[in-house]
């Protein structure tokens, strides 16, 4: 790692981890309201105090879901976020490829109106990194436990860069028919391994109803080069897994420290947003601050 992106790391483990998942929580003052026009998309959000004394609008927070999972996969982050006084918009991704998935994504970011945070996770990062390029509105990308793909590399390629992933053995291909007739592959995680392969630190009964309710991601998705790194220009923040077995942890150091991304590793699964919300919120809002 450069001697730059040292700087930037944060690991948390144990009982700081905890501490900062309780704190994250309702731990900024509320100054006022904001409001916005017909046709926008904003929340129940309030101004901020900015250090010329002028009171600015928080940023929208975008959320946009990885594969095998869906919007539903940030309610923690999103109730911490509006308590603080966030607007939210978690985004539904089609999880059919980078570019097709980042162009719908585009249009969402072109309809809510005012700066935003992107935040991409697994897969979700491939999107955020082509949706946000040459968005002036787009302060910051956060990844969490994401890909940061360069342009020509595919999340297949970025997982079996390292070894440590145990994905392929779980999965479950069904055949499917694409809308312009063509054959292709969706995948699923077969619902009795998905705890253990992708939230082991999720609580069984809300990992067992995350199975059943998960979005399955298009093979060819998986296999697609990104064409654009919206890291090159935009600040960017990750949260490093150290607990994955979807995408090895070399692999998301290996793109962050590329990224000269802000860093903070946790002791989590891939599914950290459910499992750790506090701390996800945590470099979100630590973002959104740093970039006002």
């Amino acid at each position: 790692m450069n001697s730059k992106g040292a700087g930037k790391r944060r690991v948390l483990t144990g009982a700081a981890a905890a501490v900062i998942a309780g704190a994250a929580f309702g731990a900024f003052a509320l100054t006022g309201t904001a409001s916005a026009g017909p046709g926008t998309i904003t929340g129940a959000t309030v101004d901020v105090v900015s250090q010329s004394g002028k009171h600015e609008p928080k940023p929208t927070i975008v959320l946009e879901h990885g594969a095998f999972a869906d919007s539903s996969s940030w309610n923690g982050v999103i109730s911490r976020l509006r308590t603080d006084g966030y607007p939210v918009v978690a985004a539904a991704n089609p999880l059919r490829g980078p570019h097709s998935d980042a162009t719908a994504l585009r249009g969402l970011l072109d309809h809510i109106k005012g700066p935003k945070i992107l935040v991409g996770h697994s897969y979700g990062g491939s999107v955020i990194s082509e949706a946000a390029a040459d968005d002036p509105d787009a302060k910051a990308l956060v990844y969490v436990a994401a890909f940061l793909p360069a342009p020509g590399e595919t999340a297949l390629e970025l997982t079996n860069k390292y070894p440590g992933s145990t994905l392929p053995g779980t999965l479950d291909p069904v055949a499917i028919t694409n809308p312009d007739g063509t054959k292709g592959t969706d995948l699923y995680i077969q619902q009795d391994k998905f705890r253990h392969q992708f939230a082991a630190d999720v609580p069984r009964n809300e990992a067992a109803l995350a199975a059943a309710g998960q979005r399955p991601i298009a093979q060819a998705a998986l296999e697609e080069k990104a064409t654009v790194a919206a890291w090159k220009t935009i600040p960017s923040w990750a949260v490093v897994t150290t607990q994955d077995l979807n995408i090895p942890v070399a692999a998301q150091r290996f793109m962050a420290e590329r990224a000269d991304a802000h860093i903070t590793e946790v002791a989590a699964s891939h599914s950290v947003a459910v499992s750790r919300p506090g701390i996800v919120t945590r470099v979100i809002e630590d973002a959104a601050r740093a970039t006002r």
